[in-house]
Order: C-alpha cells, then structure tokens, then sequence
C-alpha cells in the first residue's frame, strides 16, 4: 500500500506550510536526504501524502449536476457562498477539511516538492536515478497546478522554494496559459524520466499513471478552451486535445490494462469498487486500506447512514440517460416518465444495477442475505448509491470499509480517447468499438456497439446538452457520466463543457401513481415504504412513512408524480462559479493578487 510515514530523516528539514505570504524557513542538513537514493526514495514518499485520501474520493461528487442531497450546497445559493465564506468542500467534492488546506489556497506541498527539486542535484547519485525521482515530483507538481487552475484559474507559477527576501512571495497570478504550459512540461519531463513501469500493488506512480493524468488534463483544458470561448484560447484548444488523443494512445497501445471482466456483466463493473485489492486489470492508482494498519474508510456509512454524509441520492434525469440493454434510448420507451421504480429500472444497463439499490439488490445481515430496497430513512429520491459500499450491514454503523478506492483507471482513458478524438472529429469506428463498445459491451448492452451512432437522442440533447448536435459527442458524455458516476469527474466535466445550468436541475426523483397508498419498491411482495398527503391512523411495521406534504418534499402532482426535495429553495450558477474567489484573507495579505470577475 501507499507509505504514509512521517520519515524521521525528513525532520532534519523544516518545511512552512507557507500560503505565500507566511515566512518560508531554510533546512538543516539536505545531504543526509540528498546524498543517497535511499534517501531520495524517503524524502519521494512524502509527495504521496498530498493524495486525496479514499474518504475523499468516494464522496467527491457531493457537489454535481445528477444528486440531490440534504442542502443545496452553498456554492449554488448566489451570495450565500462568497469570499469569505468557509465552504468544507472544494469544486472537485473533495473535502477541503481532510484535504487540508493545500487543495484550497494552501501551497505547502508545492514548497516540498519544489525543494526536492532544486536539491536533487548530487553528482554521487546517478542521472538516471536522479531524474526519476525529480519526475515524480514534477507529476506531482503538475498535479498540484492542475487543481489550482481547475479551482482559481490564473494563478502564481513558482517552481523554487521561496526565501522571505524573494519579491515573488507577493507577486500576483501569472496566467492560465503559463501555467498549464508548464504543468505539461513537468508531465513530460515525468512521463520520459519515472522508471517505474509497473507496480504490482497499484498505489505507486508509474510512467503510466503519469501518461494518464497528461491525458486528464489535456482533455480538461482542450475542451475548455474549446467551449469557454470568452477566453479568447479556442485557437489552441486542439493542440490540447492532441495531447490527449496522443497519451491516452500511449497507454492503450501498451497493452498493460483492459477492462475487467471478471464477475460477468451482473458484477464486472461492480467488482471494481467493492473489492479489498485494487483489480491490476484495469487499477491503474489506488488508495488501500489496510486492518492490521487500522486504515480504512467509512464509504457504508457515509451511503446509508442518515445522519452521517450528505444523503448523497441521484436525481431522476440522470437514471432516465441509463440506456436499455439493446442499446436504444429509455427515454424513447412508451410512457418511460410514469413508470414505477420496479418498472423503469428493468432491462437496463448493467451499470445500474451496480451503481444503486434494484429490485433483487440484497445485503448480509448476520448469516443472511435480506433484501434491500431503497431505504427512504437516507435516500430522497429513491435513487440509493451502492458503487463503493460493500454488501455487508456490519460495515454500515462507522469507519470500517476497506475496499480499495481507484485514483486512475483504464475506463476513463478510454473515455479521455474516446472524448478527444471525437472533439477533434477524427474518431472512427474502430475507435468507437475499441472505446464506448467496449465499456457498453462489458455492462450488458448489446446494439451500437461497432459503430458510431448516427442519430440524436433528443432527450439527452434537450435535457443536457442543447447546444450540441453531434449524436457521437453526446453518446461519448452519456457513457462518460455513467461509467465514472461518483469518482469525483462531474463538477468539473460540467465546468469544462460549459453547461454551468445543470446544476440548478430540480431535484426530482422517482414516480409515484399515488399517495397515501402502501408501496413495494422492488417487487418482491413486501411493503417498504408510504408516502402520505395527510397521517396515516396506524402504521404497519417495517414500512418507512414520508410525509410528502411539506414545504421540503413534495409529488409534482400533489398526489401523484415524481418526488420532489428542496424545490423550495434556488438554486443558482452564474458565469463567476466557473471558477472559485480566491480568499479574501490572501487578497487582504498580497494586494497584488487579483479577484476573480464576479466575486468582488
């Protein structure tokens, strides 16, 4: 697994966890790290500290355009959320809390790797190894920048460690084209120097990981500058997205990964969230969990409890993007918008089945396994996650998962491919089977497969994407939306295609033919849940009752209809949340820093 260590060698250097404007500190000692590789591999464990751990990514699409949840985040409630404000979850759903402050306006970790750099420069030690681990701290300093921009936009480029005499500690921000530009060259400079090709464990970074965040980045800034044509960038957008078209082909045609397979289409897609060992057929980057290290984390109870997390719940539109399984559109069904929860979740994609609680969904309660329907008592939709909780209700009641949580994996370089290619208009059938096909094929789908459609869905475009016309764009956002739900991709794909609207859907969730009436939610016989206009007299044990006659939960039909929550409350997304204020406090601190426009 990852080494979490804090390394006795590396106290012998002080590091600041410096925002800019704090007093950086010089080291004691740098030839006890620098004058040997183990001392180089040491002080490179400490780069891996800055991951997101994998609290944060099972819950990192808290904040998207497919859940409801148990408030309307702040960002998304106009001047509710300013510069000042102290929101606990960045624009990627990370939480900003367990993060620290460095996935904010936080610049320590950028201190430490920087510091690596300068100093890894000791002849003793071969050019060959020295430029390894110099590669792995630039991926990391590529990393690092790439959530800046994502989050701030233009921010400073500093690629030393900062004395307190150095005029750039109150600089301001250098552009978005100068950074980027040089968070590429650290991916390439780490892509042509990490030795690592493979790592049997899944939780180091290899020329591979690296190759798949060149690819994830490149697509992210191909396409937006690509549909944020107020930047004035659309002319390099493509150069952008060459890149990734060209690492993502890098690693396919390295052969080292391919899809999963295993578990058949009822278990292939899930088997990659819930199982303790990262899968090495299609894991690229994971964070493992370990019982005799006491590491895990509390995925079961964050997505069951109704206390603990947001009540994480997708929303109706999203469920209705879910294809059938010969591969046509849901949406074209027959009276689709009035079926029953049983009803519409019937000969779909495999995917969700795997994704949120179906009719046959059962858990282990003890020695046996009980059916588990939606449970109303934490979902407000009827749409329960599963993807990353495992089966077992023990898990449910703390922090006591320890499934593997992927950071990379070889979906979403299909998916980058696929996306790249297909915004450059050069995507072929081969590709499409290669990409989409494959992804569909292993979820059970069998029409459309080897060839690139040809038709519009008019809901998907009507509902998401009106702007867009080209049925194989649209098909290849349907696929990436599904395929990576919940991995903490959405705020920002929303952000990079410029459909900023989304996030003010309403959030509404499955169909209800009438109130005040016992339902069984997944066919099976039993009764789980009433949703009552006016108190029931009596109620009968085991069912859950929702009073769907308040201000906060509603049916679009007083009676009948779709279930509504917080429809009550605005929600809004103008041009300035593209990107986030920078804190008042660092503004105040460095007055050559610049707000962004509309945060003032």
């Amino acid at each position: 697994m990852k080494i979490r260590i804090i390394l006795s060698l590396l106290a012998l250097l002080t590091f600041t966890g410096c925002d800019l404007e704090e007093t950086p500190q010089h080291t004691a000692n740098k030839n006890v790290i620098f004058g040997t590789e183990s001392g180089l591999q040491l002080y490179a464990n400490s780069f891996y500290e800055w991951l997101p751990s994998a609290n944060n990514v099972h819950s990192a699409d808290a904040i998207s355009d497919y859940s409801a949840r148990r408030n309307v985040p702040d960002f998304l409630r106009g001047d509710v959320y300013n510069s000042r404000a102290n929101d606990n979850t960045s624009a990627s759903g990370y939480s900003l809390v367990a993060l620290g402050s460095d996935w904010n306006w936080g610049w320590g970790s950028l201190r430490n790797i920087n510091y690596f750099i300068v100093n890894n420069e000791n002849p003793a030690i071969p050019e060959a190894v020295r430029r390894h681990y110099t590669g792995l701290a630039r991926f990391f300093r590529a990393w690092f920048y790439f959530e800046k921009v994502k989050r701030y936009g233009d921010v400073p480029w500093i690629d030393k460690p900062l004395d307190v005499s150095d005029p750039k500690l109150f600089e301001g921000q250098d552009s978005r084209t100068l950074v980027m530009d040089k968070v590429l060259e650290d991916l390439d400079y780490a892509i042509a120097n990490i030795q690592t090709v493979s790592d049997a464990s899944r939780t180091l970074i290899t020329k591979d990981v690296a190759l798949a965040l060149k690819a994830r980045v490149a697509l992210f800034e191909g396409t937006f500058r690509k549909y944020h044509t107020d930047k004035g960038l659309t002319a390099t957008a493509n150069t952008w997205l060459e890149h990734a078209r060209s690492a993502a082909k890098t690693i396919i045609d390295g052969g080292r990964y391919r899809l999963n397979t295993s578990g058949g289409t009822d278990l292939a897609y899930r088997n990659l969230f819930i199982a303790d060992a990262p899968n090495a057929t299609e894991i690229m980057l994971s964070v493992v969990s370990s019982v005799s290290l006491a590491v895990r984390h509390d995925a079961n109870w964050w997505y069951t409890s109704s206390t603990t997390g947001t009540r994480f719940s997708f929303i109706r539109p999203f469920i209705h993007t879910y294809l059938n399984l010969d591969g046509t559109p849901f949406t074209d069904t027959p009276g689709y918008a009035t079926k029953s929860f049983a009803e519409e979740t019937k000969n779909r994609d495999k995917r969700l089945q795997q994704t949120i609680r179906t009719p046959g969904y059962t858990r282990l309660n003890g020695a046996n396994r009980v059916a588990a329907p939606p449970a109303f008592t934490y979902t407000y939709t009827g749409y329960q996650p599963i993807k990353w909780t495992t089966d077992d209700v023990a898990a449910d009641g703390g922090t006591n998962n320890v499934n593997a949580v992927s950071l990379f994996r070889y979906a979403e370089v299909l998916l980058n491919y696929a996306e790249a290619k297909a915004e450059l208009g050069s995507l072929t059938n081969e590709d499409w089977a290669l990409t989409i096909g494959a992804l569909r094929g292993r979820a059970g789908i069998t029409g459309g497969l080897q060839t690139l459609p040809a038709k519009v869905d008019t809901y998907l475009k009507a509902t998401y994407f009106p702007d867009i016309s080209d049925p194989v764009i649209l098909e290849i956002r349907r696929e990436r939306g599904i395929e990576l739900a919940m991995e903490g991709f959405r705020f920002y794909d929303v952000v990079r295609w410029k459909r900023g609207e989304l996030f003010t859907m309403p959030w509404h969730g499955i169909y209800i033919a009438e109130a005040n009436k016992l339902v069984d939610l997944n066919g099976d016989g039993v009764n789980d849940v009433f949703f009552y206009t006016t108190t029931p007299p009596s109620q009968v044990s085991g069912v859950t009752y929702i009073n769907v006659n308040t201000e906060t939960q509603r049916l679009t039909g007083g009676t009948s209809g779709q279930i509504t929550w917080l429809d009550n409350i605005p929600k809004t997304f103008t041009t300035r949340n593209y990107l986030y204020p920078i804190p008042e406090t660092h503004l105040l601190t460095n007055t050559n820093l610049k707000q962004n426009p509309g945060w003032n």
